[in-house]
């Protein structure tokens, strides 16, 4: 069954669960959109990857390699030895975190063109840091081109991007950057309680943009990873205020 909030659920807002939600929101994009786009686009996904070195401290498991190897409980050590001989010595690599940012792009079938960069902003685009810079000098190559971007932000608190500047206070937004129409851009503010708009997707004129319902591609990424069994046995990060949190706990359930 479909998430139970109005519009975005704040407990998809915490860090254990984001990136899943991430990888999972851009799957029905790509989906929803490659049925609207027509024969003269496709849809692409693209993923951003952003290595952090961890201190000792920090260290912990990461995830699982690429390729690996299991020595066999029924082999003696002596059998161990033949196999393998010991090395002269040990090193210890650093321990890295792998942070995946999936992203999408609507390209021009007939010269794969760039047309449309679709954005959600991640955690660490709005912290300040290597990663927000990545993010943002991206960002400015988008704008700089005639390229459109759309930007979508779920994620309350943190620092956004600086343009534009006159963002209202709002939870959430939605924001779509016709390239034709800089530095204008179209602006979407949404609150916590707000329903999620369905917005237009620019393509190539005189191509008429596409709708992305943004609803609908939340409640098929809750659904297809069934995020309801797990998420409500957490807090939403950032924490909620208290009228917020009693109406969103009322809504999943939670209140007895």
């Amino acid at each position: 069954m479909p998430s139970p909030f109005p519009g975005m659920n704040p407990f998809l807002e915490q860090p254990y669960d984001w990136e899943d939600f991430h990888s999972e929101f851009f799957s029905k994009v790509r989906e929803a959109l490659s049925d609207e786009v027509g024969p003269n686009y496709f849809v692409k996904l693209e993923v951003r990857l952003l290595l952090h070195e961890r201190s000792a401290a920090e260290r912990r498991f990461l995830g699982k390699a690429d390729v690996g190897i299991t020595v066999s409980r029924d082999l003696d050590r002596s059998t161990r030895g033949a196999v393998a001989s010991a090395a002269p010595m040990q090193l210890q690599l650093p321990a890295v975190e792998i942070i995946k940012q999936t992203y999408a792009e609507i390209r021009d079938s007939r010269n794969r063109r760039l047309v449309t960069v679709i954005e959600l902003l991640s955690p660490s685009n709005k912290v300040t840091g290597d990663d927000r810079n990545t993010y943002l000098g991206k960002r400015d190559e988008i704008l700089a081109r005639q390229t459109h971007l759309v930007e979508i932000d779920l994620r309350r608190g943190g620092k956004r991007p600086t343009t534009p500047k006159a963002i209202p206070p709002c939870d959430y937004y939605a924001l779509v950057s016709r390239y034709e129409d800089r530095p204008n851009v179209d602006f979407w503010p949404i609150g916590l309680r707000d329903p999620l708009p369905s917005i237009p997707v620019p393509l190539s004129e005189p191509d008429a943009p596409v709708q992305l319902d943004l609803k609908k591609m939340l409640d098929r990424a809750y659904d297809a990873a069934h995020f309801g069994k797990h998420i409500y046995s957490e807090q939403p990060d950032p924490p909620l205020s208290p009228d917020d949190d009693a109406w969103a706990r009322g809504l999943a359930g939670l209140l007895v």
